[in-house]
């Protein structure tokens, strides 16, 4: 596996196997597809990216992605960091804003135009020589994109709602949520809530601590889908949100009196 990461853009490679990333997405992403293939998980389904796709990914959102060869074609992609500094920077240089807050769906997949075409094929040489991509050049490229984005003005308010999480309804979102492996202050600002309010509205709406409650939900649904849909520790524990098989099984052990793989 390889990964240059040259400032705010990444370029990956891999030769076999699978890599998953953190869940957590904090800046807006254009990923593009070289070769293999990506799944993306939620809790709707599971999306697979095949080459060529342009995955346009928005900021304060929680996302599960494998990334996969494909036979001997290694998995192969380009990915750009659109931060808000770098939009804010924008906004105020060129005088673009939002028209307002943002309500579209947060994943999208952009056109892969003749322009993004040309854009990309810009950027494969730096696979080779990742040294050359400097800071000022990566800066520029990141630049470059952000206008050939806004060739498409349905995508202004997806890149200028500078607005941050606004309160949502816990319980309705962790239940959707808890098997992302995130810390509790991620699932505290994506809930629109400081740490301490967090905290406080979990124990009142859960009767629990966060922590406790998330240890409890994970094992809970492991044991069903070992249990009824039989499938094997070593496939759940990450599905669940566990960091590695030594801590799952403990603590299913502990939670239940008995070994996972014994269920």
């Amino acid at each position: 596996m390889e990964t240059k990461n040259q400032h705010n853009i990444i370029l990956f490679s891999s030769l076999t196997g699978e890599f998953t990333h953190d869940p957590f997405v904090s800046e807006h992403w254009l990923v593009f597809i070289i070769s293999g293939f990506s799944e993306v998980f939620s809790p709707e389904g599971v999306i697979s990216h095949p080459p060529g796709t342009l995955a346009l990914v928005r900021k304060n959102q929680l996302v599960k992605t494998v990334k996969k060869a494909d036979g001997e074609k290694p998995f192969k992609s380009i990915s750009i960091c659109i931060d808000q500094q770098t939009l804010k920077n924008f906004s105020a240089e060129y005088d673009i804003k939002a028209d307002g807050i943002y309500l579209g769906e947060p994943n999208l997949q952009i056109e892969n135009d003749e322009f993004m075409k040309a854009y990309f094929n810009s950027l494969m040489p730096y696979f080779q020589q990742p040294d050359r991509l400097t800071s000022i050049l990566a800066q520029t490229k990141t630049k470059e994109l952000i206008e050939i984005l806004l060739g498409n003005p349905a995508l202004r308010n997806f890149l200028f709602d500078f607005s941050e999480p606004y309160k949502i309804d816990l319980e309705a979102y962790m239940n959707r949520y808890f098997s992302y492996n995130v810390p509790i202050p991620q699932f505290a600002k994506l809930t629109g809530r400081s740490i301490s309010s967090f905290k406080r509205d979990f124990t009142k709406t859960f009767n629990a601590t966060p922590e406790r409650w998330l240890q409890k939900r994970r094992l809970e649904m492991a044991y069903f889908l070992i249990s009824q849909k039989k499938k094997k520790p070593t496939e759940v524990y990450l599905e669940v949100g566990f960091e590695n098989l030594s801590h799952f099984s403990t603590a299913f052990k502990r939670e239940f009196g008995v070994n996972a793989s014994f269920v």
